[in-house]
């Protein structure tokens, strides 16, 4: 599933090839995609004619800022967005297609038919519906500080990898980061998140902000089908110490990395690293 990392890769990519652009058409082929408006001919005439004028992201969510409505787009699984000539063949997978006046189409591919798209007028407080109003601070906001998390840990008894699997604790950080993240902050994904100290909980937080810095800047992780909006492969995928390398030795102590499961995730830990 793409994470902060890669949304926020295939926003800044697909900020260059779409804004400026106006909506001639949009076709619906699998209308399960679009939870509102309900009526995908309503989602279909809202956007007719209207010109995209910035990309914006929150959490995981691509936001589509309009004339009139912001299109809020969840990519979950495998969601992939493509900018091609309307005379592209079509493929199989394709579920939304938004044509342009210009002859280009955005089109929405989409594996599994996991993602999903609300469209909201400008006019209402649309951060306060769903998706967006359940979601917690990102770790690059200031209101993700060491009170604020430390607080939201000691309430909790569940493991420290299912809190920060939480959106709505901390949202951005998806299965690959968390484990990044906690491998940095040596901390054991299994630990009871009310049962850590300040101190590992500023190691977590500031080992999350790094973490994710970092795969921003490498646009991300190639992991299974990801690839940007380009078609080309985020390079963090070379930066991982723990994820995906099970059976590997770690790079800091040599130890085997071994892989269980933590909260009903797959959790790469180094066991000497990150002792219980």
């Amino acid at each position: 599933m793409p994470e902060l990392p890669e949304v926020e890769t295939i926003r800044k990519t697909l900020s260059t090839l779409v804004i400026g652009k106006r909506i001639e058409d949009v076709t619906v082929r699998w209308p399960n995609i679009i939870k509102f408006p309900e009526d995908t001919e309503e989602f279909k005439l809202n956007l007719i004619g209207q010109t995209i004028h910035s990309l914006g992201r929150r959490g995981k969510f691509i936001q589509f800022h309009l004339d009139d409505y912001v299109l809020i787009s969840h990519l979950r699984m495998e969601g992939k967005y493509f900018v091609v000539k309307k005379e592209t063949e079509l493929d199989k997978h394709t579920h939304v297609i938004f044509s342009f006046t210009d002859g280009e189409e955005l089109r929405y591919l989409d594996v599994r038919k996991f993602g999903t798209m609300h469209l909201y007028p400008k006019s209402i407080q649309y951060e306060e519906r769903a998706p967006l109003n359940k979601l917690g601070p990102e770790p690059f906001d200031e209101a993700f500080t060491a009170e604020y998390f430390y607080e939201k840990l000691q309430k909790t008894h569940r493991p420290i990898k299912a809190v920060l699997l939480d959106q709505q604790v901390v949202t951005g950080l998806g299965n690959i980061y968390v484990d990044e993240t906690l491998f940095k902050a040596r901390v054991n994904p299994e630990k009871t998140a009310s049962m850590l100290t300040k101190e590992e909980a500023e190691r977590i937080r500031q080992s999350a902000i790094l973490t994710l810095e970092e795969a921003v800047q490498l646009g991300g992780t190639t992991i299974r089908s990801y690839v940007n909006s380009q078609g080309e492969m985020g390079m963090f995928q070379q930066e991982l110490s723990v994820y995906g390398r099970a059976g590997e030795p770690c790079l800091e102590c040599g130890s085997e990395i071994r892989k269980l499961k933590v909260a009903g995730r797959g959790t790469h830990i180094c066991p000497e690293c990150q002792k219980q």
